[in-house]
């Protein structure tokens, strides 16, 4: 077998799951979903909906969970949780493209900056006057790095990554191409029917451990900083505004919006596109739905959801219509109320 090919009971034993349906042996060579697998690859199954698809599957072996134990006759290893046991299998036959420790001979490092020496630096990148790279860390080509950024060691920035000046990234964090970190918050003070723009003297300080999608943007704080705590996963194509703080292991998925000076709990979940105003706290182990528009604090953990789901056009007036009623509607329940008191007292 080659580095990258594992029998099943191999990867039952690693991760602690049960074989069933024989297969033990079985040599693993590729992941694939239900629908493309093939001889050779495993696969998982995880919920109810694909059940038609898990069926008719051509892989060699499933992961399921305890609940579908008997849902297939595919040899299949049996675990508390198949989605997580399918992401650790997944990284055992990830492999990631290696870098050469150096500085490729396009790259402009200015005097004072401070490279470990297995640091790996691409094509066209810019780094300034004391920036600080750790140990293993690799910048991709087209990256600039303003002056005196910090970079933890482990770190991976991806092509055209941008870190403005003073701002810090923490061990093994990932930054994917066209992150923009320490950008100036929207800070702007009305003056004589003009705006006048607010220096923005705080920084950003990122955690280890975080992953930042491609094209996310992170501005920097007004006074204090703007803060990304450790283990955080930010989805493609976000915007944090200035001085917010995102706790530890938070997920946030693409194109949510969350305004200045908001805080946000750990292990929160927030669905893609929510947007949350300015000024607000989220509790811990909070989760906002998809497209769900947060104008006040949350102050306990749950889930909160604002949005009416996909109904047919017809059905959505109705509804709209409805709750645009729904003021009159009371005030006239209440002088219907009144009138029944009325009527009971003349008795």
């Amino acid at each position: 077998m080659t580095q990258h090919e594992h029998r099943l009971g191999e990867l039952a034993k690693r991760f602690g799951g049960e074989v069933v349906g024989g297969g033990t042996d079985l040599v693993i060579k590729r992941l694939a979903s239900l629908r493309s697998a093939q001889s050779g690859d495993i696969t998982f199954f995880s919920h109810g909906r694909y059940r038609d698809e898990l069926a008719g599957t051509r892989a060699s072996a499933v992961i399921v969970g305890e609940d579908a134990r008997d849902a297939t006759g595919l040899p299949r290893i049996v675990c508390s949780d198949p989605y997580l046991f399918f992401a650790q299998v997944a990284r055992l036959y990830h492999t990631e493209e290696s870098a050469r420790p150096g500085v490729h001979a396009s790259a402009v490092v200015l005097p004072g900056a401070h490279l470990a020496p297995d640091v790996s630096v691409g094509p066209l990148c810019v780094i300034e006057e004391e920036v600080e790279i750790s140990s293993g860390s690799r910048i991709g080509p087209g990256c600039s790095l303003g002056r005196k950024v910090r970079i933890g060691s482990g770190a991976r920035l991806h092509a055209g990554v941008t870190v403005y000046a003073g701002c810090e990234i923490g061990e093994r964090t990932i930054l994917h191409s066209g992150v923009v970190v320490g950008a100036d918050g929207f800070g702007f003070a009305p003056n004589a029917g003009a705006w006048l723009k607010i220096p923005q003297l705080g920084s950003v300080r990122i955690g280890a451990d975080v992953e930042i999608g491609a094209n996310t943007t992170i501005d920097r704080g007004a006074l204090d900083d703007t803060v990304i705590e450790d283990g955080v996963k930010l989805d493609n194509q976000i915007q944090i505004g200035h001085n917010v703080r995102i706790g530890a292991h938070t997920a946030i998925a693409g194109c949510v919006g969350i305004a200045g000076s908001t805080r946000i709990g750990s292990r929160c979940m927030i669905g893609g596109a929510a947007m949350i105003g300015g000024h607000l706290n989220i509790a811990d182990r909070v989760i906002v739905a998809g497209g769900t528009v947060v104008t006040k604090s949350l102050d306990s953990a749950g889930t909160y959801v604002s949005v009416i789901p996909a109904t047919p056009a017809r059905e959505w007036r109705r509804t709209v219509a409805m709750l645009r009623n729904l003021e009159r509607m009371s005030e006239r329940l209440r002088l219907l109320e009144r009138r029944l008191a009325d009527l009971e007292n003349e008795k």
